[in-house]
C-alpha cells in the first residue's frame, strides 16, 4: 500500500494517522495470534524512533490470554521483556538522554534483567474511535494497543497510553 510506504518515510502528523487507522477493517482476536514484526510509524511521537533504537523486534500473541508485548532482539536471541520494568516515564520526560548512546548501552547491559517468561497483557475487544477490535491491554501499565487490518499479514497499531496526549502508531508484519 502506497499510503504505508509513504508514512514509513516520510512521517504524517497525527491526524491523518488517525484518519487512516479508523478506515481500516477491525480486526479480531484470532488475526492476532502468532508472532508480529514491528516497525514505528512517525506521526511527531515522543516514541518515534526510540523502539528501533533500543533493537524492538515486535510482539507474540500465543493466545487472548498470553501476550508478550514486547520482544526485543540482542546478540540474535529474541526475548520477552516485562515492560513494567522499563522507565517508560523517564523516557519521555527526559527523550534526549533517552536517545543517548550511553543511554542505549546501558539498556542493552541489563536487558536480560527486564526478561521474561511470564506474558504480560492480554487480547480483547475494546472499542476506540466508536468501532470495537481486537486490542491489547497491558497487564501494568495504563496502555491500551488496538489494532487493524491492512492485509492478511499486516496489521496497524495505535499505542493509547495515558501519559502522552496523543497516540503512538507502529505497524505490525505476521512472521512466518
Amino acid at each position: 500500500m502506497p499510503w504505508l510506504k509513504t508514512w514509513a518515510e516520510d512521517g504524517w502528523n497525527t491526524q491523518a494517522a488517525l484518519g487512516a487507522f479508523e478506515r481500516l477493517p477491525l480486526a479480531t482476536l484470532g488475526d492476532m495470534i502468532g508472532r508480529w514484526r514491528g516497525a514505528e510509524l512517525p506521526t511527531g511521537h515522543p516514541l518515534d524512533g526510540l523502539l528501533a533504537l533500543y533493537g524492538w523486534r515486535g510482539k507474540r500473541f500465543t493466545d487472548a490470554d498470553a501476550v508478550d508485548p514486547l520482544l526485543f532482539e540482542r546478540d540474535g536471541q529474541i526475548m520477552a521483556l516485562d515492560p513494567g520494568k522499563l522507565p517508560l516515564g523517564l523516557a519521555l520526560s527526559l527523550p534526549r538522554i533517552a536517545r543517548t548512546e550511553a543511554a542505549r548501552g546501558l539498556f542493552r547491559a541489563i536487558l536480560p534483567l527486564l526478561a521474561t517468561r511470564a506474558p504480560k497483557a492480554r487480547l480483547r475487544m475494546v472499542e476506540q474511535g466508536g468501532q470495537t477490535s481486537a486490542a491489547m491491554v497491558y497487564d501494568e501499565l495504563p496502555i491500551i494497543d488496538h489494532f487493524r487490518r491492512v492485509d492478511e499479514t499486516r496489521v496497524l497499531g495505535l499505542m493509547d497510553l495515558r501519559l502522552t496526549p496523543a497516540p503512538f502508531f507502529f505497524l505490525l508484519t505476521r512472521e512466518p
